[in-house]
């Protein structure tokens, strides 16, 4: 899943957040941003949810099934 964590990081700097500000409004450790950002782990499907909606892009943008 390295798109998840190209587009994770992407986005989450589009928006100005660290990655300890991201990981408290998903209530995950910041240890897990920092993994799927590395693309050393992917978050559960309830998870990769929260992002989408989170961030107002499909669960499909983030996977790289679909375009923005």
């Amino acid at each position: 899943m390295k798109i998840f964590s190209q587009r994770l990081k992407e986005l989450r700097k589009i928006e100005r957040l660290s990655q300890q500000k991201l990981a408290l409004i998903l209530n995950v450790t910041p240890n897990c941003i920092s993994n799927w950002e590395m693309g050393r782990r992917e978050p559960d499907f309830d998870t990769l949810v929260a992002i989408a909606k989170f961030f107002d892009v499909t669960c499909g943008y983030l996977i790289g099934a679909e375009e923005y």
